[in-house]
């Protein structure tokens, strides 16, 4: 037998809370009337019998003793008579007892009168049968009516769920990345055309419909762009390079070298709207790398931002570790944010710092006051004081590779000062061992 999902289970400890609280409260009220029916009704039935003998007596003094089927009488008026009581009543006082008699309990009202002490027994047994009778059959019916009644309720109401149960599973199961709109199928998961949940169901397959529509054209995109983008830039790159090679004027040369830098700023902005571009990390084959080797490989890709500043690019390694992830990802993150403090730095240095779990990029640029802090990281913002020529995306990309990976960003920045960012790896790994 499959474990019950949450639902049912909280369904089913419903209905147990349910049926227990009735349970308990029918009890109750049984026990508490079985207590009125001897300690109020069969008590004021005693006084009011002492009572109603007692008057009959002052008007005919030969009245008899009451005796009934369910109560019995005793007048002591001699000692005599009190030989004949039984043995148990012989010592009571006047008021109400409960006695043992005979082998079982028997209630006794005790009264005084003129011609001596009468003494009103009432075989309990009779209020053992009326409670039975009156009192626990009823409650017997009535607590198995209750609990059929829950029971078929329960039922219902699992038949009722079970579809909707069937539903979240397969959505909760369902895989974005591989969308199958076959498995919310609304004849899968319904028999009834015109309940809540076949119209749910077909919500969501025609959603799931839209979903892997979307997807299709994701995959379509990426696989599009990333060929006929990448290409043109490949030749425009190689041309650039072979040019160079020849003899032409300086301004020529610098045209060339322009156009250089614009190319390989075009490869890696390229790069970074084709990672956020896929739904997930989908297709990034993730791998352990040294992060170190990783810094190098992207100062010697930006370096060429620097040429003709008086700006110095050196790297601190100050610790050593690996990660396990797309090294492409990290690529980009690293190289929007050195290509960032290159763009905004004059004069200086541009520096990055490995630590033990962090990689910083530290500029001498202009900085940023806490206003434009705020809104660094939004698509397309740039400095007001700026004179740069960058696009205003590179930090909304890190942010947002940032978040899908899991490696937070901080930065800090004093205008004048220059500019801290830092990517912290929660999950680094160590290097291994030498000979390992």
């Amino acid at each position: 037998m499959a474990p019950r999902t949450g639902i049912r289970r909280k369904i089913w400890s419903v209905y147990i809370l349910q049926v227990a609280a009735i349970s308990l409260a029918t009890i109750l009220g049984v026990y508490g009337a079985a207590t009125v029916l001897e300690d109020v009704l069969i008590k004021h039935a005693l006084e009011g019998e002492a009572a109603f003998y007692w008057k009959r007596w002052s008007s005919d003094h030969d009245a008899p003793v009451p005796r009934t089927n369910n109560m019995t009488g005793y007048l002591r008026t001699t000692d005599a008579a009190a030989n004949a009581l039984p043995e148990a009543l012989r010592a009571l006082r006047p008021g109400y007892h409960r006695v043992q008699h005979r082998g079982s309990f028997e209630l006794v009202q005790v009264s005084d009168g003129p011609p001596g002490r009468l003494y009103l027994v009432f075989n309990q047994e009779q209020v053992g049968r009326l409670a039975f009778w009156f009192g626990f059959v009823p409650l017997i019916l009535v607590l198995l009516i209750i609990y059929v009644t829950t029971w078929l309720t329960y039922r219902a109401s699992r038949r009722a769920l079970s579809p909707v149960i069937a539903l979240a599973k397969v959505v909760r199961e369902w895989d974005p990345k591989h969308p199958d709109p076959e498995l919310l199928d609304p004849r899968k998961l319904s028999r009834d055309p015109d309940g809540e949940v076949e119209v749910l169901a077909r919500a969501l397959h025609a959603y799931a419909r839209r979903i892997e529509e979307f997807v299709e054209r994701e995959r379509n995109f990426t696989r599009d762009a990333s060929h006929e983008l990448r290409s043109p830039l490949t030749v425009v790159k190689i041309a650039a390079d072979v040019l160079l090679d020849e003899e032409m004027s300086p301004f020529a040369e610098r045209a060339l070298q322009r156009i250089r830098r614009s190319v390989r700023d075009m490869e890696a902005m390229l790069e970074a709207f084709l990672l956020l571009a896929r739904e997930s990390d989908s297709g990034l084959p993730a791998e352990d790398f040294e992060v170190n080797d990783a810094v190098r490989e992207e100062l010697e890709r930006t370096r060429p931002l620097l040429e003709g500043k008086a700006v110095t690019m050196a790297l601190d390694e100050r610790a050593r570790f690996m990660i396990h992830a797309p090294p492409r990802v990290f690529a980009a993150m690293l190289g929007n944010l050195v290509r960032n403090a290159c763009l905004y730095t004059e004069a200086g240095s541009v520096r990055v710092v490995i630590e033990q779990d962090s990689v910083s990029v530290v500029d001498s640029g202009i900085g940023m006051s806490g206003e434009e802090m705020a809104q660094a990281f939004r698509p397309f913002f740039r400095a007001g004081h700026s004179a740069s020529a960058g696009h205003g995306v590179g930090l909304s990309i890190v942010r947002r590779l940032s978040e899908r990976f899991g490696w937070p960003v901080e930065m800090h920045s004093e205008v004048g000062a220059g500019t801290t960012a830092t990517i912290r790896f929660p999950q680094r790994l160590p290097l291994p061992s030498v000979g390992a």
